[in-house]
């Protein structure tokens, strides 16, 4: 639907081209409104709401690839009548929410103090908003997909299938890394991102589930183990320095400590619809999941597992370029063992327009789910490297999830759930 309309235009010499072109029909798209205000003007003296102008309309235009700015369009009629008509219609076009409260009794259960203080949360009609960085995105939407598995009664200490979270997640990027923010609107712009919850953009994104053999651990978006858990363990311990400096001095001295994990890498591939489908037209026997499952062994420098492009300032294209915010898949990307030199080279293509899996140790591949098992017995000795990592206890090995740490000492199951929770923000273009 849109709005259409002509200028009316005083009334012009015979013959003259010149007014045809300014009275050409103009339209948008209702979509593209997002506010409408009675336009007045008001003098010093004069008592009441002022002279009527006309109507200005609030909207919300596409600057440039990706990025959106507000913009306003006054349409001049000085009939109350005729304005007052128009007023209201767009009012109703425009009310989008649902009843008073409704977000604010779903959050009262919540314990929002446990959110740390660099996060803004907002509780906007029927949705929530985060103003932060990754850390505080990244907690409040585990906390909202848990108080939907509460909600519909489900084990929280053992999660199979999630149902979605009852409300939209909308993120204004404000923090030190903003990777979710920037993945799901393509560009690090708080306009934007403002935009796009101010008109309802919604996307529904995937999200995974991550769980050891007897415990449910969280929700994420992406993790890392092995190089990058430990640069984020390195990085934890040195929390006094800002956090340029303390990721900077952390990927120096983890790569001064290089040194590969000995683990088991069990994965599920991932099985688009029409390769279903190919299947049986072409009467392929039905495998069990067991089947599907490959292993990989071996010496690993690191492990990504990533169910978002990961979109950030180091790597403008992605950590896992090839993966969409809702296509039911993840990335899975394996860092053999290699010499120090080549993994700098392939961690500095990350930044650069060249193919940074393009190694003969670099493997990939599209999975729905992944279990990552240490096989030594012990995380290597502090005493020894005291700067590889914080961890808990001499049996935990550290994960960057999401840009928090976590510790686990045994194997952990990954597993995508497809369109668990839904973002406020625009289809992605191609970057």
């Amino acid at each position: 639907r849109a709005l259409r309309w002509r200028p009316i235009q005083p009334e012009r010499p015979a013959g003259d081209s010149k007014y045809d072109v300014l009275c050409k029909e103009e339209f948008i798209e209702l979509k593209d409104i997002f506010s409408v205000k009675l336009k007045r003007r008001y003098s010093v003296k004069q008592q009441g709401s002022g002279t009527l102008l006309g109507i200005t309309l609030f909207i919300c235009l596409k600057k440039e690839q990706n990025k959106l700015k507000d913009s306003t369009l006054d349409l001049i009629n000085l009939s109350e009548d005729h304005c007052d008509v128009w007023f209201k219609q767009f009012k109703k076009i425009l009310a989008v929410t649902e009843y008073e409260g409704h977000a604010l009794s779903l959050l009262k259960e919540c314990e929002l103090q446990e959110f740390d203080g660099c996060c803004i949360l907002s509780v906007l009609f029927s949705s929530v908003v985060c103003v932060g960085g990754d850390g505080s995105a990244s907690e409040i939407a585990h906390a909202l997909l848990l108080r939907a598995q509460k909600n519909a009664g489900k084990e929280t200490d053992r999660i199979l299938t999630p149902v979605r979270a009852e409300l939209p997640l909308g993120l204004i990027p404000a923090g030190s890394t903003n990777v979710l923010a920037h993945s799901l609107h393509g560009i690090p712009h708080v306009v934007t991102a403002t935009l796009h919850i101010i008109m309802g953009h919604i996307q529904p994104v995937d999200v995974c589930t991550f769980s050891t053999t007897d415990k449910f651990l969280r929700f994420g978006f992406s993790a890392m183990f092995g190089f990058g858990g430990r640069t984020l363990a390195l990085a934890e311990k040195h929390r006094w320095m800002s956090p340029n400096q303390r990721r900077d001095f952390a990927i120096i001295k983890a790569l001064a400590k290089l040194k590969p994990e000995d683990c088991e890498i069990s994965f599920l591939p991932f099985i688009s619809s029409q390769d279903l489908q190919e299947r049986k037209v072409e009467g392929s026997p039905k495998s069990g999941d067991k089947d599907q499952w490959q292993t990989i062994q071996g010496q690993i420098l690191n492990v990504s597992i990533m169910a978002i492009p990961c979109l950030c300032s180091v790597a403008p294209r992605g950590l896992a370029p090839n993966t969409r915010l809702n296509n039911g898949s993840m990335a899975l990307i394996i860092a053999r063992n290699t010499s120090r030199p080549e993994f700098i080279k392939h961690l500095k293509r990350y930044a650069s327009v060249k193919n940074q899996f393009n190694f003969p140790f670099v493997e990939t591949y599209t999975v729905e789910e992944v279990k990552v098992r240490p096989r030594t017995n012990s995380a290597p000795n502090l005493e020894e490297d005291a700067g590889r990592h914080a961890a808990a206890s001499e049996n935990n090995f550290p994960w960057n999830v999401d840009g928090d740490l976590v510790e686990v000492a045994s194997e952990v199951h990954v597993k995508l759930h497809p369109r668990l929770i839904n973002l406020y923000g625009g289809s992605m273009e191609e970057m």
